[in-house]
């Protein structure tokens, strides 16, 4: 059987596998950090149900499943509508094929770090607080839905001006995916944890709640202080200044592209 699939292959069948592969890909990213990944879940250990079930004969069980699997074929799309409405958006805005941070090549990042460290200078000089979250692998888009949604290349300019006191988006939390700055004002779930020091405000918190569910790396100024603060992991790491947060983001952003380099580096 095998044989006879690869004697089949051609460049058309090889560039449509890629095209689905693809856009299943893309899809994934899309409810990547978001409530569906585990609605997938129990579809799959329904299916899993449901062949278990077949294979050892529980003829009840099976039925059941049977007709559940057919009031899923309605109730899907209207499960999904937020992750549908999501994807079509995107894919009406050209957003389909918009790059996570972990995509940008390596002098992309860096200018995105420069600016984001000379954002957080202004805001530490001035005791003005700042929240920036930082998208990488794990989206995060069920807290973008809560802010204001914007389209703008990350500068210290733009970042700024988000967070000068009084004004409409200073509250909440800045997300930034790629070298882009997706949303503003948004709300972030904040940490559990009982450890915590009862010192740290909302904008700590929120910061380490985020980073506790994905991926994401937050940046907070404090407004009272001033301070510097990174979180990563759910754990915090406070009282930086410019050169250490520009270190902490080089490492954690530049790495990867870092070490991909050599494999396309055909000169060598």
């Amino acid at each position: 059987m095998w044989k006879q699939a690869l004697e089949t292959l051609n460049f058309i069948s090889i560039l449509d596998i890629l095209i689905v592969a693809f856009v299943i890909y893309k899809l994934m990213m899309i409810i990547k950090g978001t409530r569906a990944v585990q609605l997938i879940k129990g579809l799959f250990v329904l299916l899993l149900a449901s062949l278990v079930s077949e294979t050892f004969g529980f003829t009840t069980v099976a039925w059941i499943l049977d007709q559940f699997s057919k009031v899923l074929v309605i109730a899907l799309p209207i499960v999904f509508q937020p992750e549908l409405r999501r994807a079509l958006e995107r894919l009406g805005r050209g957003k389909f094929f918009a790059r996570p941070m972990s995509m940008l090549n390596e002098e992309t990042l860096a200018k995105v770090v420069e600016q984001l460290v000379r954002s957080v200078k202004i805001f530490s000089e001035n005791n003005i607080g700042a929240l920036i979250m930082l998208e990488r692998e794990i989206g995060v888009n069920d807290y973008i839905e809560t802010g204001t949604k914007i389209d703008g290349l990350v500068s210290t300019e733009f970042i700024v001006n988000l967070f000068i006191p009084r004004s409409p988006l200073h509250d909440g939390a800045v997300i930034i995916r790629g070298d882009r700055v997706v949303a503003a004002g948004c709300f972030l779930p904040l940490s559990e944890n009982p450890n915590l020091s009862k010192e740290l405000g909302t904008r700590h918190r929120a910061a380490l709640g985020l980073t506790e569910q994905s991926d994401a790396i937050g940046i907070i100024v404090s407004e009272e202080t001033g301070t510097i603060s990174v979180a990563e992991e759910g754990k915090l790491t406070r009282y930086l200044d410019e050169n250490m947060l520009k270190d902490i983001l080089n490492k954690r952003l530049l790495t990867k592209q870092q070490n991909l380099t050599p494999l396309f580096n055909w000169r060598s």
